[in-house]
C-alpha cells in the first residue's frame, strides 16, 4: 500500500479531518465507553452484591467490556484516518440496532435508553457512509478511485 492509502500516524494528512468523521468516532467511542461503563457495572454488582448467578453476571460484565474493544478500537482507527476503521464502526452499529429495538419492547425504563441507541446507531450509520467519510478515509468505491468521486 501507498503511503497515501496508509498514512503513519505522524505523517500529517494534505487535507483536515472532516467534522463527518469527526463525530462519527465520536459516537463509536461513545458506545465503546458505554459498554465499558455497563461492564464495569455488571461486574462490580456480580462480584459484591447477591446475584442469582455469580459465574454468570462476572462472566456477562467481562463480555461488556471485551465487546467494548471493538467501538473503541474503530474510533481510534476512524480519528486517524485508517480505512480499516470503517468497517469494525459499521458492524457495531449493525449489532446496536437489534439491541436498540429489543430495549423499545420493554415496558419500563429501558425504553429512552433503546432510543439513544436507536438514534446514535442510526446517525453513525448516516456518517460512515457519507461519500466525505469514504473519501478521508481513502476507500475507493467499486470501480473508481474514492478521489474521482465528487
Amino acid at each position: 500500500m501507498s503511503r497515501e492509502q496508509n498514512p503513519t500516524p505522524d505523517a500529517p494528512h494534505p487535507d483536515p479531518r472532516p467534522g463527518r468523521l469527526t463525530a462519527a468516532a465520536a459516537l463509536a467511542a461513545l458506545e465503546g465507553t458505554a459498554l465499558v461503563a455497563g461492564g464495569v457495572c455488571v461486574l462490580v454488582l456480580g462480584l459484591t452484591g447477591d446475584p442469582d448467578n455469580r459465574q454468570q453476571a462476572v462472566t456477562g460484565g467481562v463480555t461488556l467490556i471485551a465487546l467494548a474493544l471493538l467501538p473503541l478500537l474503530a474510533a481510534r482507527g476512524l480519528l486517524l484516518r485508517r480505512g480499516w476503521s470503517r468497517g469494525p464502526a459499521l458492524i457495531t452499529q449493525i449489532m446496536a440496532l437489534p439491541v436498540a429495538y429489543t430495549l423499545l419492547q420493554a415496558d419500563s425504563v429501558a425504553i429512552p435508553a433503546g432510543i439513544a441507541l436507536a438514534v446514535v446507531a442510526v446517525a453513525a450509520l448516516v456518517l460512515l457512509v457519507n461519500p466525505a467519510t469514504t473519501r478521508a478515509l481513502g476507500i475507493r468505491g467499486p470501480g473508481g478511485d474514492a478521489h474521482d468521486e465528487e
